[in-house]
């Protein structure tokens, strides 16, 4: 098959033919339909998080299953899938308290010894995330894929598998707003809108964004957003307090940068609780004041948005088939996988929303 393998962190990932073993005990192979390019691949790609190479980026995707090992029960052939990062034992602490998100389980993967899922000539490539979704095939662990309705395009389900489920997550599943409740995202990438969309789909009160690109100002008033702020005015933080009176009730940073979580510190109201998305460089560190402690705000993370995502995937699905979320607008661009390259460009300069990555 063909797959865009990254051989070195800060080079171009490189399109090679890519042997992909068969289906064993538990596993699903996959036909790739679509992958959406997600900046948390491009933190692999620059280097900024490490992971073991040659590998095969792409985690936010979604296929038609074209075979299935022994044992699995969640999926059969021919079902419409969307993958998830979140992949999950079922059998862990977390798995069996609700905290699936958190599995780190070593049994979503193949036992050491064992025949690698990827080859390259007589060399093993590392599969990035359980999924790595830019390339024809995936080769998954039955419990990191879900099957979905089949009238879903699968270019918009693709989306549901990161930007999507980490966004509303921390709406739904974080966060858990009260209809009413005031609302600021900080960031309108991909997982920002989702968040935007989100809230509005929660019932919260004022939704305020901000974000520095006047366009992604204006997606995010047209999914749900009552005010867009730009996030690099002076005054930004300030603003966002006036407007809910006070300050928010909740707080969503999605962009990963210190500042940033700074400012979703800053415009919470007293008892508000901020929720931090973004990946930021692994040496930052985000905290409260010994005021903000007083105030009882709260900072937290939410890994995947705390996802179910076998629960919460086919439900955004019927979300977007009842015309309540929407997936289009997110998207900026189709590309095939020879441009993958040209997609983290201009994810690099911050001015698009999603490109996703398409297969014929």
């Amino acid at each position: 098959m063909k797959a865009a393998v990254l051989f070195e962190a800060k080079t171009p990932l490189s399109i090679e033919d890519v042997a992909i073993d068969k289906p064993a005990a538990h596993e699903v192979l996959i036909r790739t339909v679509a992958c959406g390019v997600c900046r948390s691949d491009l933190h692999f790609v620059d280097g900024t998080y490490p992971h073991a190479l040659p590998g095969i980026p792409g985690h936010e995707a979604a296929g038609v299953v074209e075979a299935v090992g022994g044992e699995v029960s969640t999926v059969k052939v021919g079902d419409h899938v969307v993958t998830c990062l979140s992949a999950f034992c079922g059998h862990c602490e977390f798995c069996v308290t609700g905290r699936m998100s958190l599995c780190i389980s070593s049994g979503v993967k193949r036992p050491k010894g064992s025949a690698p899922r990827l080859m390259l000539g007589d060399k093993p490539i590392a599969q990035m995330l359980n999924l790595s979704g830019y390339a024809e095939m995936m080769l998954v662990h039955e419990h990191a894929c879900v099957a979905i309705d089949r009238d879903m395009p699968m270019d918009r389900a693709a989306l549901l598998g990161c930007a999507v489920t980490t966004g509303a997550g921390a709406v739904f599943n974080a966060a858990a707003i009260v209809p009413g409740e005031t609302v600021c995202i900080v960031g309108c990438g991909g997982i920002g809108l989702a968040a935007v969309n989100a809230a509005k789909i929660a019932g919260a009160g004022k939704i305020i964004a901000l974000d520095p690109v006047p366009e992604k100002r204006a997606l995010a008033e047209k999914l749900g957003a009552t005010h867009a702020i730009d996030a690099l005015s002076d005054t930004a933080a300030d603003e966002v307090v006036e407007i809910s009176r006070g300050g928010v009730h909740h707080s969503i940073e999605a962009v990963g940068r210190a500042p940033s979580a700074a400012t979703a510190v800053k415009v919470l109201r007293r008892g508000g609780t901020a929720t931090i998305l973004g990946m930021m460089p692994l040496g930052e560190k985000v905290g409260l004041s010994a005021l903000d402690l007083l105030a009882d705000k709260k900072l937290q993370g939410a890994l995947m948005g705390r996802n179910h995502f076998p629960v919460d995937i086919p439900r955004l699905v019927d979300f977007y088939l009842r015309g309540l979320l929407d997936l289009d607008t997110i998207i900026a661009d189709r590309m095939p996988l020879e441009r993958i390259n040209d997609a983290f460009d201009e994810l690099r300069k911050g001015d698009t929303t999603r490109s996703v990555i398409t297969f014929s």
